[in-house]
């Protein structure tokens, strides 16, 4: 890069940054999440005039690299936050609200793309058809955990049950989607063979050795400084190697996450923890700007509206009734499967995520990629007013949760 570029590549990125922080907060105090006005921001930069200037051609393969690894910082968050206990906790319920609010969206996904596949489908009408059931399946942990921290109902069984739930369909919607990767015929075959030997030997040879290292770590009294570090270049490398196989590098960085291992390593995980998140924080708002400024409302056309609406009505539907139903067949009553099944609603970061992985692999194309996000923020912006809704004031915080108690005592 010349002096002139690189000079213009570091402002574009100040810009967009600052941008992003901006409008995050603009969100935040209208009560939505951050990720709102994030998404928002892209699209408003995106838009002809204004991206000439704050986003030239010449720098956007700079600044999408760096977004990538912001992404590849975020996934790795969702795999390490995955805890079991959590699932152990309520395993039949979780495991039920779980499979309610995946299957039906899956199956509303299908239906639509099914209607879709002839004129939006753009390399693999299977492909199509299979990632639009799972992106209409996702919830986002991150959005969701925000949201109930927000909202001061951390310890009320509804939350628990819902991070629990997400928890299992984040990890079911990222194996869904290595598998469409496959399925579509994109990258090497041979390699995508290979990929349940880089599974075993993340769990088999890495988890153990980074066991014996993060032992070590955590009986020091602070946390070294090339702990971090570390953990990122083997995020990394998890990454290039998924990626050579054929498979994303968004599955290594959540393989990878996930591969940390808990037991005896306390201290040492909190600090990697802490380091990740932050860098995860600082960098995640330039890869959603980057993701809505790929938004072209007027690449949706005056027909394309109306998949706006359809998507819309079959998201939220399928979300609700399917979680509803999920947590009201694993013994959850009435008053705890209603704002369950709005929880189990948002899908923000994660769904962003997993329609930029499909944009890149050509899975949909730029209009479909468009109305899906919309839908995202949509749905995910109406979780807060909905949740106000069906849960009431915060004021009276204990009773509620002594309700819920009771009310999970007498449905479970």
């Amino acid at each position: 890069m010349t002096a002139e570029s690189t000079a213009h590549f570091i402002l574009t990125v100040g810009i967009l940054l600052a941008t992003a922080k901006a409008f995050g907060a603009a969100a935040r105090k209208v009560g939505q999440p951050p990720v709102v006005g994030e998404i928002i921001a892209g699209i408003v930069v995106g838009l002809g005039p204004i991206r000439e200037v704050v986003l030239p051609p010449s720098v956007v393969p700079s600044v999408q690299a760096l977004a990538t690894i912001a992404v590849a910082l975020f996934v790795f968050t969702v795999g390490f936050d995955l805890d079991p206990a959590l699932l152990e906790a309520r395993k039949r319920t979780t495991l039920g609200v779980a499979a309610g609010a995946m299957i039906l969206p899956m199956l509303g996904g299908v239906a639509v793309a099914l209607l879709l596949t002839a004129h939006y489908a753009v390399r693999s009408q299977v492909g199509f058809v299979l990632f639009m059931g799972i992106a209409m399946s996702v919830t986002a942990i991150p959005v969701l955990a925000r949201i109930i921290t927000d909202r001061g109902i951390s310890r009320l069984p509804v939350a628990t049950i819902a991070l629990a739930a997400a928890a299992v369909g984040d990890l079911a919607s990222w194996l869904g989607f290595a598998a469409v990767a496959v399925i579509s015929g994109f990258g090497n075959q041979w390699r995508v063979s290979l990929l349940p030997v880089y599974f075993l030997v993340l769990i088999a040879v890495a988890r153990p050795l980074l066991r014996r290292w993060l032992r070590s770590v955590s009986r020091r009294a602070t946390a070294p400084p090339e702990l971090t570090p570390l953990v990122v270049a083997g995020l990394l490398v998890s990454c290039a190697a998924t990626e050579w196989l054929g498979v994303q590098y968004i599955i290594g960085a959540f393989a990878f996450g996930a591969a940390i291992p808990r037991a005896g390593v306390e201290r040492a995980r909190a600090w990697t923890g802490d380091g990740v998140h932050r860098a995860a924080a600082l960098m995640l708002p330039l890869y959603f700007v980057v993701a809505g400024s790929k938004v072209d409302l007027a690449g949706v056309g005056g027909a394309g509206w109306w998949i706006v609406g359809l998507l819309m009505v079959v998201a939220v539907l399928t979300k609700g009734v399917g979680g509803y139903a999920g947590a009201r067949l694993s013994g959850l009553p009435h008053g705890i499967a209603v704002p369950l099944s709005v929880l189990m609603n948002v899908r923000g970061l994660t769904e962003i995520v997993m329609l930029s992985a499909g944009l890149e692999l050509h899975l949909i194309d730029g209009r479909i990629y468009s109305i899906m996000v919309l839908m995202a923020l949509v749905t995910t912006a109406m979780a807060g007013p909905l949740l106000r809704v069906t849960l009431g004031p915060t004021a009276d915080r204990h009773t509620l949760q002594r309700d819920q108690s009771l009310r999970l005592a007498r449905g479970g």
